[in-house]
């Protein structure tokens, strides 16, 4: 054969070249070349070309292989192993990858090659310094396709020095194109093992291991949701990360208005990062892992300006590769930090191959229609469910135990799991994050699969009938016993378009972006409640007076839960603002109308350190809720906080599509004194397109519709309150339960007049209550009364939007 070349740099190469240098790099030479005019920043290199490896193989020799094998053998004795491979036979496929593994590390390298390769380091230790430590990656010609993820397949070699060494590690690169996961992999997705060739990247280390490195998907790798560029990262080297030994921190950063200018970083999630894998010369390693100190594990590993840069490069690689391929490719990137010089590189560019292959135009929900005792919980992976009996296994060797449809339980997993991972029922690991081995493999193979668990595998026991559910958004729980699901299949394309807008009432932030693929014309109603029971926790009083606080415990509660945060007021204000962000993110453009805080004083007392500042009232319904508390000082800095909170989503995240409602108003008082404090803290009605809504629940609201439409820019109706506060009734009250009924005359005349006189006055009104995702009827008067918009619980969307077409409909006919 033609020798062709052997080495290219990767400033020679691009992404026409993936046939003769792979794909890693094929991206690695396009980005040199094409990106870093654009500030995207690749640490040099060279590949060792298809070419050499096919001309090691037909070139080298081999002896003490039980004979001595010549030139031209090496590819023929290969064939004759793999005859008879069955990768699912576990015992002939380690057999035969084992024994062709050991051969081909028995080559010895033809004196040209040789000779090239050791030339190509010598000039990068001329740029870099003498025995430069470099990164030896493999880079298969069928990897990093868009619709075959190859990624963990093959080999990787990390803080290699000194040409014998990189020469080792060539040859174990070449090697592992026969390890066998690889083997198993390309039987089943239909590659014939001597079509796909092996080049070989050799690339300047990034000193991760003194600061942090990570892996970047250019959209939320569960949803699917475009949006968003998803971060994840942890201190030292990132083979920690990519493999699953660690719980890393996670970022999400929003795309539309990180093209504006606006500091977009709408999440951040601090993980455990129990170790790091730093350089270590002793021995045979030249790395290894040891424990990370208090102080990293309590603290993000990158600034928000760092991650902001990240989420740049991220953004111009995405553009750039979808550009080049003439419609839209989503990427997953490694990055990598160097702590000497506190500079940020793009380590690995490749195809996001799951999620971007999902048709999206059948939307399947999967939903528990029963509940059972949680035994663990760690980070869902997709939004599936899958219910079996429970294997427990702690070590590869073992996975001849597994069976079909079986739930696999173990600590961790890397590519010589796969072939059980693909007949598993759901997966559940003690270790990882969402881009780690198990998570990206559970998803290219539609199991679900929970991450992170801590103790999953010694919690759980083998034979334990289980659930494991990942549909409750991002916390995934293993459930005790086989409970009872539903699967709902939507077919988009076929959804009915109204006229009146079909809203969503959502609370939880973690669900938006799946939420965000059922047609919708924005949020009618995000309530905060969620994101203060669950992302906070603490009361806001108990942050700001927090020396005051009673009880120790509930001291040392908060101590935990605001770690990493010098000022614990910022702590409210943070994970509110992101809650927040996360939902207005997921329907950008459109409307998302937030309704500052309603907890009634009795839910605001089971918060942390609630207690100390909350009333005993007998009846907190018709209490101090809402509007009212606002502008009291038992609660007036409280509201400060959410202010601010909202101000920061709007103005510094770039979120404008945010809306802003106020509760539970009684008097047109009320109102001034709340906007007047809305003022204080930079919420101006008009001030950046800011609109502010009220609710409409008391019948006060209604009698002085023109007067309150004069104040605010819009209107939703509250019918659960409206209708109690009409009736007369406590609708926690369940002696008088069967009186409640949103439908009765007294309620429907109330708002018919509503819509009425604030569509006079050209205003906005729609409704957010219960009725409509309930009654089909009562969906149905609303349209016949003109309403702008119905905002529904999600499950409830596509029936209720039938009724309401069939109401349009019929209103449209002759009568």
């Amino acid at each position: 054969m033609g020798k062709g070349p052997f080495i290219l740099w990767f400033d020679e190469i691009g992404i026409e070249d993936l046939p003769l240098v792979g794909g890693k790099n094929a991206s690695l030479g396009e980005m040199r070349k094409e990106l870093a005019p654009k500030g995207v920043s690749v640490p040099n290199g060279f590949a060792i070309t298809v070419n050499a490896y096919r001309y090691f193989l037909e070139q080298g020799t081999v002896e003490g292989y039980h004979y001595l094998i010549k030139g031209g053998n090496v590819p023929k004795t290969i064939k004759e192993i793999l005859s008879d491979l069955d990768a699912n036979d576990l015992e002939n496929l380690s057999e035969r990858g084992s024994r062709v593994r050991r051969l081909i590390q028995s080559i010895e390298f033809p004196p040209d090659l040789k000779d090239e390769i050791i030339e190509a380091y010598e000039r990068l230790c001329e740029q870099y310094g003498e025995d430069t430590d470099v990164a030896v990656r493999s880079s298969a010609t069928a990897e990093d396709l868009p619709d075959a993820s190859f990624a963990g397949q093959q080999e990787t070699f990390l803080n290699v020095r000194g040409e014998h060494i990189v020469l080792a590690s060539c040859r174990r690169c070449f090697a592992s194109l026969f390890t066998n996961r690889a083997l198993s992999y390309r039987e089943h997705r239909g590659f014939d093992h001597f079509s796909v060739g092996l080049s070989i990247g050799v690339q300047k280390m990034v000193r991760s291991d003194k600061a942090c490195s990570g892996v970047i998907f250019t959209l939320d790798t569960e949803s699917g949701f475009r949006g968003v560029v998803y971060i994840t990262g942890a201190y030292g080297l990132g083979e920690n990360v990519v493999q699953g030994l660690v719980r890393p921190d996670e970022f999400y950063v929003f795309k539309p208005t990180l093209k504006t200018g606006h500091k977009a970083l709408i999440q951040k999630t601090l993980g455990h990062k129990e170790e790091k894998l730093v350089y270590w010369l002793d021995g045979e390693s030249s790395t290894k892992n040891i424990p990370t100190s208090a102080d990293e594990r309590t603290s993000f590993i990158l600034g928000d300006d760092e991650i902001v840069t990240l989420a740049k490069w991220a953004v111009i690689v995405e553009e750039h590769y979808s550009q080049k391929a003439g419609k839209y490719r989503p990427m997953d990137l490694e990055w990598a930090k160097d702590g000497i010089t506190g500079e940020l590189f793009i380590l690995q560019a490749r195809p996001e191959t799951v999620k971007s292959q999902q048709v999206q135009s059948i939307l399947e929900t999967y939903k528990l229609k029963e509940t059972g005792k949680v035994l663990v919980a760690g980070k869902g992976v997709g939004e599936k469910i899958g219910a079996g009996t429970v294997t427990v296994i702690p070590n590869v060797q073992d996975i001849h135990k597994f069976r079909e449809k079986e739930i696999l339980v173990t600590q961790m997993t890397d590519p010589d799991w796969e072939p059980i991972m693909k007949i598993a029922s759901a997966i559940v690991t003690d270790r990882g994050g969402r881009t780690c081995h198990a998570a990206i493999i559970s998803r290219e193979l539609g199991v679900p699969c929970i991450v992170g668990t801590g103790k999953g595998s010694q919690i759980l026991r083998t034979g334990d009938p289980v659930t494991v559910c990942c549909s409750e958004g991002e916390t995934g729980y293993v459930y005790e016993g086989l409970l009872d699901f539903s699967i709902e299949k939507v077919d988009l394309e076929q959804f009915p378009r109204t006229k009146t807008k079909i809203m969503m009432n959502v609370g939880n932030p973690d669900q938006a972006f799946t939420l965000s693929f059922i047609p919708n014309d924005g949020i009618g109603l995000a309530r905060m409640e969620f994101i203060f029971s669950n992302y906070i926790r603490i009361h806001p009083l108990a942050l700001i007076h927090f020396d005051q606080l009673r009880r120790r415990s509930e001291r040392e509660q908060i101590e935990e839960l605001t770690i990493g945060y010098a000022d614990k007021k910022e702590f409210f204000v943070d994970k509110l603002a992101q809650g927040t962000s996360k939902i207005a993110a997921a329907f950008y453009p459109k409307d998302v109308i937030v309704r500052m805080s309603d907890f009634k004083s009795n839910e605001y007392a089971n918060l942390i350190g609630g207690e100390d500042f909350e009333p005993v009232e007998d009846n907190p319904m018709i209490g101090f809720r809402g509007a009212s508390r606002y502008y009291d000082e038992q609660y007036r800095e409280g509201f400060a906080l959410e202010c601010l909170a909202m101000k920061r989503v709007r103005d510094e995240m770039g979120l404008t599509n945010v809306k802003l409602m106020v509760p539970f108003v009684r008097t047109l008082g009320e109102a001034e004194k709340v906007l007047r404090e809305m003022e204080k803290h930079g919420l101006v009605r008009g001030s950046n397109g800011l609109e502010i809504y009220m609710m409409c629940e008391v019948p006060s609201n209604i009698i002085l519709a023109d007067e309150f439409a004069q104040m605010f820019d819009g209107f939703s109706i509250g019918s659960n309150d409206l209708t109690q506060l009409t009736l007369g009734l406590d609708r926690d009250s369940e002696t008088i339960s069967h009186i409640f009924d949103e439908r009765d005359l007294a309620v429907r005349k109330f708002i018919q007049d509503l819509i009425e006189r604030i569509k006079r006055h050209g205003k906005k009104i729609g409704i957010c209550g219960q009725a409509p995702s309930d009654y089909p009827e009562f969906a149905q008067f609303l349209v016949k009364c003109g309403i702008d918009s119905i905002s529904l619980n999600p499950d409830t969307v596509i029936k209720t939007a039938q009724h309401v077409l069939r109401a349009e409909k019929h209103m449209e006919e002759p009568q």
